[in-house]
């Protein structure tokens, strides 16, 4: 199913654990509809401003995914409107910049271990919120604002 002009359903649901384990990782319709706007308001003016392709590595996670996963139980990826991203030949940290110095509306922005970034969408309510997310040394997840 295609969801706007560079962006299709399947990149969204796609998900080795949720084959591997037989989870039903399908969105709703209002889900479908979050997802739409994510695309429409955030990735393909990304994609136009930057002139490469987004490649998605985490969209959509039904609720049984997401748990599956280790996911933060509040996590917006549940709701369809936040996407982990990468673009080949830009570094995460350059993204993450790019982003941040553009007009691209979002409601957070997270540079992730220097191998992704979690970009959200919340329509009406985008706090941007701008946190890089590392490790200390047991290897417990910080958020530091930015």
């Amino acid at each position: 199913m295609k969801l706007s002009l560079n962006f299709n359903l399947e990149e969204f649901t796609t998900s080795e654990t949720a084959i591997r384990k037989g989870i039903n990782n399908i969105p709703s319709d209002e889900i479908i509809a979050n997802i739409i706007s994510l695309c429409s308001n955030v990735l393909e003016p990304l994609e136009e401003l930057i002139n490469k392709q987004i490649i998605i590595s985490s969209g959509y996670r039904s609720e049984e995914l997401n748990s599956e996963i280790g996911g933060a139980k509040n996590s917006q990826h549940v709701e369809g409107k936040a996407a982990d991203i990468k673009v080949k030949d830009i570094s995460t940290e350059d993204l993450f910049q790019v982003i941040i110095e553009s007009d691209i509306e979002y409601d957070q922005l997270i540079q992730e271990f220097d191998k992704w970034v979690h970009i959200s969408y919340n329509e009406g309510k985008n706090r941007k919120q701008k946190l890089r997310a590392t490790k200390d040394k047991n290897n417990k997840t910080i958020y530091t604002r930015i």
